[in-house]
């Protein structure tokens, strides 16, 4: 059986997370699914995925050799086009991820606008409120909110956004305005796990960097909760600048404590090293920087710290 065949297969079901789907999207049948694999995987001695009558999930050695068999595939392509003079037109599958928040808000219209421009191209979006392993998940390109831990990825900055202690004007004309972080203690806390996983503001005022531990009255795992109970009037929640800039330009939601507001956290596009890179993704990180860039630069950001 064909090597690149196989390497394709195996790329389509690491992206896909089923051995159906990746026959529908290569226009196989599910039977030369399976050979590919078990062909490769014979190769290889050894498996490349956990297979239940229920999941699929990539082995540790599959893991390893997915990020190669991406690159093999896209020098391939590459090699071909060059062969016979033609330019690289983006085309295939791209897969993308995001938070849950800003992948409905930024990155969806973006995603729409690019298909639009590149018939050739499908997408998929999955929104994590969770950094996702973009080699072992099978991502090809992400929007990160803060630092980059994993060196396996190149990033491309496109803005930043702060961290904003927001209520309504409801709220703090019933239970005052606070002063300083330590008021926050007198106050109903709305938490969003996200922003606050361990109960503490962390903030930042002439230079000197402390925090507070906070015993929230509501804990919530998703932002759009968190925000629509502070807008209610139900207490003080943190939200990152771009999901709160439309609640405070209608002053729905107002920021509170903005000069111990924390230093801005980077927003970029990050993809897979890989020595050529795809198409489909150089061409998705150039229409899109600019969109996200222009979109960020006009969000609201606390008076003072501009």
């Amino acid at each position: 059986m064909d090597k690149f065949h196989e390497l394709e297969v195996f790329v389509a079901v690491a992206d896909a997370g089923s051995f159906a789907r990746a026959g529908a999207r290569l226009n196989i049948s599910p039977p030369a699914v399976t050979r590919a694999i078990s062909s490769l995987e014979g190769r290889l001695d050894a498996q490349v995925f956990n297979r239940t009558t229920r999941s699929l999930s990539l082995t540790e050695v599959g893991a390893r050799f997915l990020e190669n068999a991406r690159r093999l595939l896209a020098e391939m392509e590459t090699a071909e086009k060059e062969a016979v003079g033609e330019t690289a037109v983006p085309s295939g599958h791209l897969a993308l991820t995001a938070s849950v928040t800003f992948g409905r808000l930024w990155l969806a219209p973006v995603v729409c606008a690019f298909l639009e421009a590149n018939p050739r191209i499908t997408a998929s979006i999955a929104l994590l409120d969770r950094v996702a392993n973009m080699v072992e998940e099978g991502f090809d390109v992400a929007i990160r909110i803060g630092s980059l831990p994993d060196s396996t990825v190149i990033a491309r900055r496109v803005g930043e956004v702060r961290r904003l202690l927001v209520a309504s004007p409801t709220y703090l004309a019933k239970r005052g305005v606070p002063q300083s972080p330590a008021d926050l203690k007198l106050h109903s806390i709305i938490a969003f796990t996200g922003l606050m996983p361990n109960r503490e503001w962390r903030h930042i005022a002439d230079g000197a960097t402390g925090q507070v531990s906070l015993l929230p009255r509501l804990e919530i795992n998703d932002a759009a909760f968190a925000l629509a109970a502070a807008e209610k009037g139900d207490g003080i929640t943190m939200a990152l600048s771009y999901m709160v800039a439309e609640q405070i330009r209608k002053g729905r939601l107002v920021p509170v404590l903005e000069k111990f507001t924390p230093p801005p956290v980077p927003v970029q596009i990050v993809y897979p090293q890989a020595r050529i890179l795809a198409p489909k993704i150089r061409a998705f990180v150039d229409f899109a920087t600019p969109g996200l860039t222009a979109a960020l630069g006009k969000l609201w950001i606390p008076i003072g710290l501009a």
